[in-house]
């Protein structure tokens, strides 16, 4: 049978043009390097090789197989380049999916955070909504899932990061600024700037005002609490969004305050159970308890 020897024999044969070469490039001996082309053209059943004064020359057949070698072997040293590369620090890959709000108000300053304890890691941060990113979780692929979902995701360990309500935001110069604490009876005929029809806490909070015989104008809606804030800060409306945009986006022109009724926002880390584990993952989740208890007393401290 041919054997990996006979086509590497071969290759180097082809390489260096003459056994003599072939055999110092392989660290062997001429006579065995010329019996073992000896043997492969005996199994393929025809010359490799022209015999002219001496000199080896290439047959058409030779050429062809040549082309089929050299590919193979281009891919086994891609491999061979891709384990070495695996075993230094600037491979070292982090995949993250997280909620879309998350992309802009927590995972920046964690990210910072992350890249001077490791400065040669690869971070890849994919936002996306609920159901998709639990479903993607579930499919194990990505190291860690940042959601509000409550309940444990088949083929994930789920593990709670924090609970904390959701905020007002109000435009600068807004009278009811005024106030530490804003009560539904407040939003009474303000114009109201809402999250999309479907979105839970959007229905929550329709729930609540309706309870409290509340009417609000509502004229505008989006499916971002980021693009929210955006409109509350064009003084378009008011809004209560999660407390993480909210501190995020807040600046001289974007206030917010309390909400009397409690909405909390939940957040929660998804770890895949059957994806290779990520040495990088527990640094990353590490930082971003830290950022949430950060953001925690701030919101303590008013």
């Amino acid at each position: 049978m041919i054997s990996h020897r006979h086509i590497e024999v071969f290759r180097a044969v082809m390489h260096a043009g003459s056994v003599t070469a072939a055999a110092a490039a392989l660290h062997s001996s001429q006579p065995t390097i010329s019996r073992e082309l000896a043997r492969l053209e005996q199994l393929l059943g025809y010359a490799l090789f022209e015999r002219q004064r001496g000199r080896l020359k290439a047959t058409a057949r030779a050429l062809q197989l040549f082309d089929e070698v050299q590919r193979s072997f281009q891919g086994l040293e891609r491999v061979i380049s891709r384990a070495n590369e695996l075993g230094r620090a600037e491979q070292e890959r982090l995949n993250i999916l997280c909620l879309p709000a998350l992309g802009h108000a927590l995972l920046p300053a964690v990210s910072a955070a992350f890249l001077v304890h490791h400065p040669a890691a690869q971070l890849s941060i994919t936002p996306q909504e609920s159901p998709l990113l639990e479903e993607w979780m579930s499919a194990q692929r990505f190291d860690l899932g940042l959601s509000e979902q409550r309940q444990t995701v088949a083929g994930t360990r789920l593990e709670r990061l924090t609970s904390l309500d959701e905020l007002c935001v109000l435009p600068a110069g807004h009278a009811l600024l005024a106030k530490p604490v804003l009560s539904p009876a407040d939003f009474e005929g303000e114009r109201f700037i809402s999250l999309a029809a479907e979105d839970p806490y959007r229905i929550e909070l329709d729930r609540i005002f309706a309870t409290a015989g509340v009417q609000r104008r509502m004229q505008l809606q989006t499916h971002s609490a980021v693009a929210v804030c955006a409109m509350v800060e064009a003084g378009l409306g008011l809004a209560i969004v999660n407390p993480l945009t909210a501190l995020a986006c807040a600046n001289e022109r974007l206030q917010w305050r309390r909400f009397a009724v409690s909405l909390p926002f939940e957040l929660n880390a998804l770890l895949p159970e059957h994806r290779p584990a990520q040495a990088l993952t527990a640094d990353y989740l590490n930082l971003v308890k830290q950022a949430l208890k950060r953001i925690s007393e701030r919101l303590s401290a008013g």
